[in-house]
């Protein structure tokens, strides 16, 4: 089966930092609404957005707001066998999961949202198409980053859904940014 393209999303620091503890080292309500706004928004109405995260990523939200409403939430897990009450799967690695939510005809589109080996793993995929990337202008404590990526192979790029000022919010600003991999001319 053909894995379809996907996105990645995440919200990371200066030193490129996602999280401590498994928890998010920052509370920005407004960052977590445009996080729900792009992951759940489907171009198609009849259809939802999966999301894959891995077990450490599932477990660091919190109870009530397991599973990420209005989405497809599947779950990737070397330890975990067992699919994780409210979770719509549990796959033993990032391909199965993702050609899982390629073949699935209620999918519209596929975002990896965490956390770090999952986004690590997912660069290396020729269908990792959008990087969605909001920049905190702050450094925080962390103990799990955001790979860097070649910006030679994902160019910045505009897009009408992303605002382009720079946001404000709990004495920190932050910019979101919207990258997509260069076509590979032969």
């Amino acid at each position: 089966m053909k894995i379809r393209n996907f996105s990645l999303i995440a919200a990371i620091c200066d030193n490129y930092g996602i999280g401590v503890n498994n928890k998010l080292p920052w509370r920005l309500k407004n960052e977590m609404n445009y996080f729900t706004r792009i992951t759940i928004t489907s171009d198609d109405e009849s259809k939802k957005n999966a999301v894959i995260m891995g077990r450490k990523t599932w477990e660091s939200i919190p109870e009530k707001y397991r599973p990420l409403d209005g989405r497809i939430n599947l779950i990737v897990s070397r330890t975990v066998t067992e699919k994780p009450i409210k979770s719509d799967g549990v796959f033993s690695d990032l391909k199965s999961a993702l050609v899982q939510a390629s073949c699935m005809d209620e999918v519209d589109q596929i975002f990896i949202v965490g956390g770090e080996q999952i986004y690590r793993e997912a660069l290396t995929f020729p269908e990792c198409s959008t990087i969605y990337l909001t920049r905190i202008e702050a450094n925080f404590d962390c103990d799990s980053f955001f790979p860097k990526f070649d910006e030679k192979i994902f160019q910045e790029i505009s897009k009408e859904t992303v605002p382009k000022e720079i946001q404000e919010e709990n004495g920190l600003k932050y910019k979101f940014h919207v990258y997509q991999r260069k076509s590979i001319e032969l």
